[in-house]
């Protein structure tokens, strides 16, 4: 039997399934790109075992699969944990296995896909701001009571700024309103809102600026949640109100805003009182000012009575009486007061009188001493100053005589007694 082959060029020798294999495996794994490859696919299945978790990856819209491991040593590592029916982004590189001949995914990370994704970039942003304090309490600022200028950052095709008009001119009319306008949604949103609050804080009039945009799309409000958007909003220097979305949204705008007022007719409400309950507010300011002063005005009648009350009981004459009575009773007593000081001064005179007179040398003379001088009239008191042969003057109480030493018979001192001679 004769085998009929087409046209076919036979070569010289042919590769083993080991060096095809090996062939492939150092194009796949020495390849920079599949060294360190991002992927993009939904988890169709995934088992654990004691060596790692195993799973399969794939596009079902292409109708594609890979196979991935994530060693038990790396699954701690992970931002998520692959789970059936999740999207996911993996990182990891092509490994070829030359036994099965296929090849398979090393996983090092995964990190969620989608709405997954912008949830993990919204947590992780979140809390990177915490920590700088940008949502702290104690940052915020107090909106002013009375504003007579406000700014507005939003659209101005947006239904917002419409709400916030009919809101501001309805709640507080009169007021300066300052329109800012900046996209709110796309790409360029970030940019044209920074933009916008920086415009309003170089004109440098607002006293609140309100940061606005209606409800939507999770994907159309994360203009809200960029980072530039959320340190501008926190670094102005004037009171930033935020009115974003619905109640149920919730941006990392508003966190750092001085107020979160969720919807933008609610922020319009917060930047300005009401004028109607500025009206109460006065109103019931008078009637508690009216009521002071006729407390006050009571009280005054109640004190007039109460006087009134007492000079009825106690007449002018009467008092008039008690007075000089009072006045006669403190003559008295001064009266009293001054004789005995008096007395006692002329007792105490009459005491000194007496010891002048017990003091005086005629006095003394009278007791029986005398006193004796020499010639030039100095007194004589010791008996060494005189000398025999010296003349005396001898002066006693009652005249003088004249007298010669004859003998010096003591020099020293003697006790003198108070003795007639």
């Amino acid at each position: 039997m004769t085998l009929n082959l087409p046209n076919v060029l036979f070569p010289d020798t042919s590769l083993s399934v080991a060096g095809l294999t090996a062939y492939i495996q150092a194009l796949l794994e020495h390849d920079d790109q599949l060294r360190q490859v991002w992927v993009t696919g939904e988890v169709s299945s995934a088992t654990r075992y004691r060596s790692g978790l195993f799973f399969t990856l794939q596009d079902p819209d292409a109708q594609a699969s890979i196979s991935c491991v994530v060693w038990s040593s790396q699954i701690n590592k992970l931002a998520t944990l692959p789970a059936q029916g999740e999207q996911l982004i993996i990182l990891g590189r092509i490994h070829v296995h030359p036994q099965r001949g296929s090849y398979q995914l090393m996983v090092w990370q995964a990190l969620p896909a989608g709405e997954g994704l912008r949830a993990l970039r919204y947590r992780q942003l979140r809390q990177q701001l915490e920590r700088e304090g940008l949502f702290d309490p104690n940052r915020k600022r107090p909106l002013p009571r009375h504003p007579q200028t406000i700014a507005v950052v939003t659209s101005p095709q947006a239904a917002a700024w419409g709400d916030i008009q009919r809101t501001l001119k309805r709640r507080y009319p009169g007021l300066h309103v300052l329109f800012s306008p900046a996209l709110v949604q796309g790409d360029q949103a970030p940019v044209s809102i920074v933009s916008a609050i920086r415009r309003v804080e170089r004109d440098g009039r607002a006293e609140v600026l309100i940061v606005s945009r209606g409800g939507g799309a999770i994907e159309d409000m994360a203009c809200f949640n960029d980072e530039r958007v959320v340190r501008a909003i926190a670094s102005c220097s004037i009171p930033v109100v935020a009115g974003i979305g619905h109640q149920r949204d919730e941006s990392l705008s508003d966190l750092a805003a001085d107020v979160c007022a969720h919807t933008p007719t609610a922020a319009a409400e917060q930047a300005v009182p009401g004028l109607m309950d500025l009206v109460a507010e006065h109103q019931e300011r008078l009637d508690a000012l009216h009521q002071a002063v006729q407390q006050n005005l009571n009280d005054c009648f109640d004190q007039c009575d109460r006087l009134r009350t007492r000079l009825q009981r106690l007449t002018p004459d009467r008092q008039i009486r008690q007075r000089m009575q009072a006045i006669a009773w403190m003559r008295q007593r001064l009266t009293q007061s001054t004789q005995q000081r008096l007395q006692h001064a002329r007792q105490y005179c009459d005491l000194l009188k007496q010891k002048l007179t017990t003091l005086a040398p005629q006095a003394v003379l009278q007791r029986g001493y005398a006193v004796v001088t020499q010639e030039d009239g100095a007194i004589v008191r010791a008996a060494a100053d005189l000398l025999p042969g010296q003349d005396v003057t001898i002066q006693l109480a009652q005249g003088s005589v004249k007298a010669q030493v004859s003998e010096i018979l003591n020099t020293q001192p003697i006790q003198l007694v108070d003795k007639p001679l």
